[in-house]
């Protein structure tokens, strides 16, 4: 408990002293290789690493180890208002392994559902870095990026999700001096959904306003969220599998205010940004029989994701004009499959396009707010102004992942167009199920590759009932020389802690259209005078 003086002292220093670091645990990044390929030399390999978000980090007091958040409810001493919560509190070092479950093995990331330490964590959600300090920058348009993904772990109601969003590359220190911890500790995070739980936004905490969550004893939401452009590379499970931009009407953060209307919390349509997005997902697009155990891309098997970024002029300065997906398993490259449902052209499109986003959007009966945000020109804006790389594993404690593998709305007619999106039942996906059943789901990205449109894959033309793309349909190969080494490390310093994650996925208002609602992990700990070491109660939700 902080006297009063010294809460007026702690506030007069927010200006230069907020959101600081925390010392009780060291932070040590895991190291994770990738590689950047160019058709003239091939891929060489580079040296990374990568951070978790500081939502699933301990929040506790600069002066010791009082939590600022516990429950899901913030301290009202250390946190009476945004200021001067940034100003007490600060974030701490991770214990990658054993408190979340964030493996490395070569150039292999494994993310595990549940951990179970002294507490249960649930989900993860991790940037790839340049250095210990900045985020490695992706300029996409013009350029091709590829990655091998094992998703047989990942059943139905579960989410391994690898995209891009336009965070900055320091995680936000240089715009807003009172963040001190930056991108070392995971700050900066925004997206399409304007998330309104995360603790930090531009160098504030997000306390006022806050209401704690209905159906969750460590969530909540504050008066701001965090808006702008994502590039939904690939969600997926064992069942579906969706790729997803989202275009914002500007560029990089731009923080809502639900007390001015403009968060997603006021209505789903009312910020800047596209929550919808203009998606493909297969099974939802009409091919039923290719993706999944034991059909065209044989999920029970690794596969090697492919995409790519075309734009107008063929140079990295054009506008984007199509995203392209393809695929390799054994060795054969597949092209994406058709759309083949009532109101499009069948056997038309099998890559993101505005025609194919009009068409879809018309044929579904879903909100425009794809075009009215910008569409792939403005996706395209965001893409050469430069992304962060985002890896996680989440399961949908609002709609049960739904959007992604079964039928939904769920009081929608089934053989709708667009309702149907994947195989699971309509009851499945529960949270508490998932994850008392399947524990150890996981799911593992490796062999991450970016370059040159052509250089980062390999494989033979496939001949499978999906007609090849005229762009893309030729044998590649892409060699692969490594100049670095790099080991899996994890934070030195140890801290006993519970913790419990989740993700929240807001429900689209739409009869047929996917959503994607990120919000991020909060955390508390609770001091122990008997303990060397403070006791934390984790909690993640995005």
């Amino acid at each position: 408990m902080f006297p009063k003086a010294a809460l007026i002292a702690l506030s007069y220093l927010a200006i230069v002293t907020a959101q600081q670091v925390g010392t009780l645990t060291t932070e040590t990044h895991p190291s994770l290789p990738w590689y950047k390929c160019t058709t003239a030399g091939g891929c060489v390999s580079q040296a990374g690493e990568v951070t978790i978000d500081a939502n699933w980090r301990w929040t506790h007091s600069t002066s010791g180890s009082t939590n600022c958040y516990t429950g899901n409810t913030w301290d009202a001493t250390l946190c009476p208002d945004d200021v001067t919560c940034a100003a007490n509190c600060a974030l701490d070092g991770a214990d990658y392994a054993s408190t979340y479950g964030v493996t490395v093995s070569g150039d292999a990331l494994t993310l595990q559902l549940v951990t179970q330490s002294s507490g249960k964590n649930v989900g993860s959600r991790l940037y790839l870095m340049s250095s210990d300090s900045e985020y490695e920058i992706f300029q996409l348009v013009n350029q091709e990026f590829t990655f091998d993904v094992d998703v047989s772990n990942l059943p139905c109601g579960l989410n391994g999700a690898l995209y891009f969003s336009e965070m900055d590359a320091d995680g936000g220190m240089a715009k807003y001096p009172t963040n001190k911890a930056g991108a070392k500790y995971g700050t900066g995070y925004c997206d399409s959904q304007c998330p309104q739980d995360l603790k930090f936004i531009a160098g504030q905490a997000n306390v006022e306003g806050w209401t704690p969550d209905s159906n969750s004893a460590n969530s909540g939401t504050g008066n701001n969220g965090a808006c702008c452009n994502e590039m939904d590379i690939w969600e997926a499970n064992s069942i579906s599998a969706a790729v997803t931009p989202h275009p914002c009407s500007g560029d990089g953060l731009q923080v809502c205010s639900a007390s001015a209307g403009t968060c997603t919390s006021n209505g789903r349509y009312d910020t800047v940004c596209d929550p919808d997005g203009c998606d493909f997902n297969s099974y939802r697009m009409g091919d039923t029989s290719f993706y999944g155990p034991g059909l065209t891309i044989d999920t029970t098997q690794k596969i090697t994701v492919v995409t790519q970024f075309i734009s107008s002029d063929g140079t990295a300065t054009g506008d984007l004009t199509e995203i392209r997906r393809i695929y390799v398993q054994n060795g054969v490259v597949i092209q994406n499959s058709f759309v083949n449902v009532p109101g499009i052209t069948a056997n038309t499109y099998n890559s993101i396009t505005e025609p194919l986003c009009d068409a879809q959007k018309a044929a579904f009966g879903d909100q425009t707010a794809f075009q009215t945000k910008g569409g792939l020109t403005q996706m395209g804006v965001a893409g050469k102004n430069g992304m962060v790389l985002v890896l996680s594993i989440w399961d949908d404690y609002a709609v049960d992942m739904l959007w992604l593998d079964s039928d939904y709305p769920t009081t929608a007619n089934a053989t709708a167009p667009g309702v149907a999106r994947g195989t699971c039942a309509t009851t499945s996906g529960v949270p508490a199920t998932v994850e008392a059943d399947t524990p150890n789901a996981s799911v593992t990205y490796s062999n991450i590759r970016f370059g040159d449109i052509g250089s980062t894959y390999s494989g033979t033309s496939s001949s499978s009932s999906s007609a090849s793309s005229s762009a893309a349909s030729t044998s590649t190969k892409a060699s692969t020389t490594s100049t670095t080494s790099s080991t899996s490390t994890k934070a030195s310093t140890s801290t006993t802690s519970t913790s419990t994650s989740t993700k929240a996925s807001t429900t689209s208002t739409s009869t047929s259209t996917s959503t994607k609602a990120s919000t991020t992990s909060t955390s508390t700990s609770t001091s122990s005078a008997a303990a060397s070491t403070a006791t934390q109660v984790k909690y993640g939700q995005w």
